[in-house]
């Protein structure tokens, strides 16, 4: 509870936790008792206070729930695998009883559940106090169900029925790499977003758009790439879409824009640091980046410490602590900026979307909400760019820097310094 002022300091209306459940990792998604929250992290007690006041501040809280898989050292699958008779037994499928199981990816300390076991089932979903319904009535908004290609349509949609009658106005998140519309898993085509399964997905597909056009891409590709995904998605679910710049699966969004190339062992990486002209460089475009973020359709995902400053690889490079009281302060305003004009903008939070301009190494596109519009205009090009853009009003002003420029005959004529970003409002 202790961090919540800092979380409202960046205008956060929701916190997303990584598996806070027993677990033998740090990561936690090797889970060992869904009943139970890791000492390492506090107690239940500790949740449904931090839920409480996480309320108070109008912030919602949505856990990770991890269902296609359970640790080997999960007193689930050790009663299976001690006990011919045990209950658990039927949760998991033996090619030879007791040391050949079905595991997540091949990974023998993640045997997969049958997840349409009636026994499982009841324990996740159906059951009274069931895990889903149990952590929404302890404080929880809602789940965000991981590695969800790997759950049965009927299972997404048995959790989804037991959340809107537990909480109505809960949330149910998928992990989905892909477009998620047309989405082909394990040979069959699959229904996320028809109405019944989840409300929203996690896009990567604007992570990947956003990176490609950040590193070098042109902008036309992004404005494609993002414009597929409207015209496939249902409103609500675009508008609504989980977009981010890096999360617990990838490396941190700064080490990718700065660098000029992977270490290519592991050695290498893990006491990689990006050297001082090339953070600069990175922190210019992770400015872009960020301004892209916020400005776009969808909810902007921080993933902690990026707006910090943090730098790492992959998983475990990429989840060092929090840098308390070596934060980079600039970078920090430029995210608190950004959270406070998406937090009073209702173009920014609904408006829909135009793109006066997407060519080359410049992206603009405008959102409107009734009278209100906002155009985010970006160059991630080392070069100074002009643009033409259409405005009604006679001026424009930049929200980000406090600057305004003139509109002539509804158009503005405006020089994008290298790596800008501009948030322009009437």
């Amino acid at each position: 509870c202790g961090k919540l002022d800092y979380l409202q300091s960046l205008s956060v209306t929701t916190i997303y936790l990584n598996p806070i459940f027993y677990a033998a990792s740090c990561h936690r998604y090797d889970t060992a008792d869904y009943r139970m929250v890791d000492p390492m992290l506090g107690t239940e007690a500790d949740f449904r206070d931090m839920c409480d006041a996480a309320h108070a501040r109008g912030m919602k809280v949505i856990l990770d729930g991890v269902f296609s898989h359970v640790g080997d050292r999960s007193p689930y699958f050790q009663s299976a695998i001690s006990d011919p008779n045990s209950p658990y037994r039927s949760w998991f499928q033996f090619q030879h009883y007791p040391d050949r199981y079905t595991s997540w990816w091949g990974i023998t300390t993640l045997p997969c559940v049958n997840k349409m076991d009636p026994a499982f089932l009841d324990y996740i979903i159906d059951g009274p106090y069931s895990i889903a319904v149990r952590w929404l009535m302890a404080g929880a908004d809602g789940w965000r169900l991981d590695v969800v290609d790997e759950l049965p349509d009927e299972f997404i949609a048995r959790i989804r029925a037991a959340m809107d009658e537990t909480v109505p106005d809960s949330f149910l998140l998928g992990e989905v790499w892909e477009d998620g519309s047309n989405k082909i898993a394990y040979s069959r085509r699959r229904k996320y977003l028809l109405g019944g399964e989840t409300h929203g997905l996690m896009n990567y597909p604007f992570r990947t758009a956003a990176l490609t056009y950040l590193q070098g891409g042109d902008a036309a590709d992004f404005q494609s790439a993002m414009e597929t995904i409207r015209e496939n998605y249902p409103p609500p679910a675009f508008y609504s879409a989980l977009n981010f710049l890096g999360t617990h699966d990838t490396a941190r969004i700064l080490t990718v824009l700065g660098a000029e190339y992977t270490p290519g062992s592991k050695e290498e990486r893990a006491g990689f640091r990006l050297s001082p002209e090339r953070r600069e460089r990175g922190l210019a475009l992770l400015r872009v980046a960020a301004a892209l973020l916020y400005a776009f359709p969808g909810s902007p995902m921080i993933y902690y410490g990026d707006e910090a400053g943090m730098e790492g690889w992959e998983d475990p490079f990429n989840r060092r602590t929090y840098p308390w009281g070596h934060e980079d302060t600039a970078l920090l305003d430029w995210f608190r900026t950004l959270g406070r004009l998406r937090a009073e903008r209702e173009s920014l939070q609904s408006g829909g979307i135009a793109y006066p301009l997407a060519a080359g190494r410049v992206l603009c596109f405008a959102r409107r909400a009734g009278d209100e519009v906002s155009l985010c205009a970006v160059n991630a090009g080392a070069e100074s760019a002009s643009v033409d853009l259409p405005w009604a009003a006679p001026l424009a002003h930049d929200a980000l820097s406090g600057q305004s420029f003139l509109a002539e005959g509804g158009r503005l004529h405006i020089t994008l310094a290298p790596y800008d970003a501009l948030l322009l409002t009437e």
